[in-house]
């Protein structure tokens, strides 16, 4: 495990960003898992930024996204089928086919959750997972519960996790309960994970998760297993 403990958020941004950008310029045909809250958005920035400056070539990477939305499909302004397109790939020079998000408005949930763990799987696997970290120590959208859900699943949605994505939706009500997202295995199977946790109200689950015993009540606890992680954070440790 390598942790890198930034000074400010952009700088957290900017070395999870040349982490990510050394991935794409060393192996141009990259499978990247990405991930979408607000941790990420400096992030994908820096990226865009040097993608216009010319140091960056997306045009060969594929992009898989740990989840989405049930519900919502992608010209809705809350699913991250639009946050990604907003963030990054209209940024970037990435083809729209490379990029996959878990169909949220599939009808039958179980095939849709299955064709998306046959996709990475077609795709040899994710070389580079991005996380963030919830408050409840979810990644994805892997809640804590009695055991790691191995699969890309349906789930519903934690209450922490309700209250802490309200603040994208006018309403609370409008919030999804449930969400289709990448299971543990899939995440765990990447070769290199960069998990991004910035400020103070999240010292305590980065702990836990990092420090703590490995049990899916924390599900970011499982990452200590991982041989490849590397953690950035701000403010966090």
């Amino acid at each position: 495990m390598k942790i890198y403990e930034a000074h400010s958020m952009g700088e957290m941004s900017r070395k999870a960003a040349n982490i990510i950008s050394a991935q794409v310029i060393l192996y141009p045909h990259s499978v990247l898992g990405l991930a979408t809250g607000s941790s990420p958005i400096g992030t994908y920035e820096q990226l865009a930024d040097w993608y216009k400056k010319g140091d960056l070539d997306f045009s060969e990477v594929t992009t898989v996204n740990l989840d989405e939305y049930r519900g919502l499909d992608g010209s809705s302004e809350q699913s991250y089928r639009y946050f990604m397109n907003q963030h990054l790939f209209s940024k970037v020079n990435i083809k729209l086919e490379r990029t996959h998000i878990p169909n949220g408005m599939a009808e039958d949930v179980e095939a849709e959750c299955r064709r998306y763990d046959e996709l990475i799987a077609s795709l040899g696997g994710i070389d580079l997972q991005l996380l963030g970290l919830g408050h409840n120590g979810h990644i994805g959208f892997n809640e804590p519960s009695g055991a790691f859900e191995k699969t890309t699943h349906c789930v519903d949605l934690g209450e922490s996790t309700i209250q802490a994505n309200s603040r994208f939706f006018e309403r609370m009500e409008d919030v999804p309960r449930q969400a289709i997202t990448m299971g543990i295995k899939s995440i765990m199977q990447a070769k290199k994970i960069l998990l991004i946790v910035g400020g103070e109200d999240k010292k305590e689950i980065l702990h836990r998760s990092l420090f703590g015993p490995v049990t899916p009540n924390v599900p970011a606890s499982i990452l200590q297993l991982h041989p490849n992680l590397t953690v950035v954070s701000c403010n966090a440790l």
